[in-house]
């Protein structure tokens, strides 16, 4: 059975706080989309660049960012940027508490 969706945002919190080159680099990848004029783009896009930048470019212990981590970083880019947050889609999560439009 699937974790609960309480489970994988303690998860990606852990993660999160472990790993935040991650973070700037999605923010740095998302900006840089704006800049460029998209208003919309794909959280897969960016983390896959991150996938890019971190496996290609740099070197070090392999490296690996769940897919189950995708979605929440695009939440918190809605919640950290929020005249920014139609940048991405997103979709309700399976057990996600759901959020009242402000």
């Amino acid at each position: 059975m699937a974790d609960s969706f309480a489970k994988r945002q303690v998860r990606f919190d852990e993660w999160h706080k472990n790993n935040p080159g991650i973070w700037e680099y999605f923010q740095r990848f998302s900006f840089e989309a704006l800049q460029h004029g998209h208003k919309k783009i794909s959280h897969w896009l960016i983390i896959n660049r991150i996938r890019w930048e971190v496996f290609i470019v740099t070197t070090g212990e392999d490296f690996k960012i769940s897919n189950d981590f995708i979605a929440f970083y695009a939440r918190l880019w809605q919640k950290t940027y929020p005249q920014h947050k139609t940048l991405f889609n997103t979709k309700h999560m399976l057990g996600e508490p759901y959020q009242q439009e402000e």
